[in-house]
């Protein structure tokens, strides 16, 4: 039993060398779900047994313990909305106006397809008129955008007609925004285990354009297919901030487990992260507060 407590702790300390651990990472938090059961078997052994056993809650609460806290968000600017609303999606109009509720300023989404474009549009234009759609994502803004275009985050061994990628610019209140919203592949079960490559490869796309943002303040909305404790994410994570105050787990929607939407920012603060109740998606909303200095 004390074999197994130090393996958990490792694995929990360590998962950044244990090689091709993006599913281990994607569920890192739930490792956890061992350390009762360890702590029940060790109480019933020995005084030696019940410290070891503390070992991974120690870990554990140093990695994840500010999540369990309550949130405080602190003063605002802006708020921001991300959600993969579902390619079959069969409300796409109840999907947008229940994103409305969070009063947010940006609202990024994907797998928009061309059938459902129309009813988003007619649901958000009249507190949104400004918007960009690129592909199947796409961006509405209370703001003026005054540039958006495609992001090429295409992995090669994908055609030509892949897009989900844009970059527009929001005219806000507070100065100039850089907006992303991008959806990265899936990770994929093969024969051979987890296929990580093209989303790996994506991402590695999506630092190298936010390594070349010209504008200081930056916001990511996006289906990363990945958590902030994935290691693909850790080129993103070196220029952009979130915030770990909850668990906003956001997929898959009926159970979450993983929170694979995001809300980043650079030269902003993501102040908190949240859940926002389902759609008809298969993915959970995500809404931030953003703090903008």
């Amino acid at each position: 039993m004390a074999r197994v407590s130090i393996i958990v702790a490792a694995l929990l300390l360590f998962h950044g060398a244990v090689p091709s651990a993006g599913l281990l990472e994607t569920f890192l938090p739930w490792l956890g779900l061992a350390i009762p059961l360890l702590l029940a078997r060790a109480w019933f052994r020995s005084l030696r047994a019940l410290v070891v056993a503390l070992l991974p809650l120690v870990v554990w609460l140093g990695l994840f313990g500010d999540r369990l806290l309550p949130a405080s968000t602190g003063p605002h600017q802006l708020v921001a909305v991300q959600h993969n609303v579902s390619d079959e999606n069969p409300d796409p109009a109840g999907t947008a106006r229940a994103l409305l509720r969070s009063g947010p300023d940006l609202i990024g989404l994907e797998e928009i397809v061309p059938a459902a474009l129309p009813a988003y549009e007619e649901a958000l234009r009249a507190t949104h008129p400004h918007s960009a759609v690129h592909g199947t994502v796409a961006l509405w803004s209370r703001h003026p955008l005054v540039e958006s275009g495609p992001l090429d985050i295409r992995p090669r061994s994908l055609g030509a007609d892949w897009n989900r990628g844009l970059r527009a610019v929001a005219r806000t209140p507070h100065g100039d925004i850089a907006v992303y919203v991008v959806h990265l592949p899936s990770v994929r079960l093969n024969p051979a285990g987890f296929d990580t490559a093209r989303r790996d490869e994506s991402g590695r796309k999506l630092a190298a354009a936010l390594a070349a943002e010209p504008l200081h303040r930056i916001l990511l909305l996006g289906d990363l297919n990945s958590t902030v404790d994935d290691r693909v994410l850790t080129p993103v994570l070196s220029r952009l901030n979130t915030s770990d105050s909850r668990f906003a787990f956001s997929w898959p929607a009926a159970t979450p487990l993983a929170r694979i939407d995001h809300v980043m920012a650079g030269g902003m603060t993501v102040l908190d992260v949240r859940t926002l109740p389902r759609t008809g998606s298969d993915h959970l909303p995500v809404a931030a507060h953003l703090h903008v200095p």
